[in-house]
């Protein structure tokens, strides 16, 4: 598929058919993740990936309202986003960040031994989002659909004890990735909203053109 068309198609997708996803189009997506661009090719990320049954049932069962003795609601969304074969979980770790910048080819730089509060951008956070970008458009590639959300605060903690996640690594969100169908589910944002389209600047602050 042209790159152009990838980007065009890239949607979040919320419902899935239950066909299973092939296990080395996974391995093309964490394949593609890994060359993401990093600070200092840091590399501070790691891939959570969920892909049996019991797993994916795991997941949702920590991360999801209802867990923890709470009285589920009804949740068109969720409801389609469980139907999804397989889960990754893209995670950041700042002290791969702080440990690469403190090294001997980096002392020139301004960020050399800075702490991890001290940069003025958390890059990896940065990072890991371009990485996950990489699995979202990968995904579109394979005629696969995909969505980003994100892990409520409050399921952390169960979140990284049911799946032995060290304290060092955050989960930045998670990604469903399965078939898609022609009922995607909940409609999302797109649905309702116009894509801006006076967001670029060129040569000063509010010379806007449209894209």
């Amino acid at each position: 598929m042209e790159f152009r068309e990838v980007v065009r198609r890239r949607r979040m997708v919320r419902r899935y058919a239950p066909d299973p996803v092939a296990p080395e189009v996974v391995d093309r997506m964490l394949a593609h993740a890994q060359r993401a661009p990093s600070a200092g090719f840091s590399q501070g990320w790691a891939f959570l990936v969920l892909d049996t049954a019991e797993d994916v049932a795991r997941f949702w069962e920590t991360t999801s309202p209802g867990a923890a003795g709470e009285t589920p609601r009804p949740n068109a969304w969720l409801d389609g986003m469980r139907t999804a074969p397989v889960v990754i979980v893209p995670l950041a770790c700042e002290d791969a960040y702080v440990a690469r910048y403190g090294q001997p080819d980096k002392a020139h730089t301004e960020r050399h031994g800075l702490t991890a509060e001290e940069w003025s951008v958390p890059y990896w956070w940065v990072d890991v989002g371009m990485a996950s970008l990489l699995i979202l458009q990968t995904a579109v590639d394979e005629g696969l659909g995909a969505c980003f959300f994100g892990i409520p605060a409050e399921r952390l903690d169960a979140f990284r004890g049911a799946f032995g996640v060290p304290d060092d690594h955050r989960p930045v969100g998670a990604i469903t990735v399965g078939h898609r169908l022609q009922d995607t589910g909940a409609p999302g944002s797109r649905a309702r909203l116009d894509r801006r389209t006076n967001v670029v600047h060129r040569g000063r602050w509010g010379t806007t053109v449209s894209a």
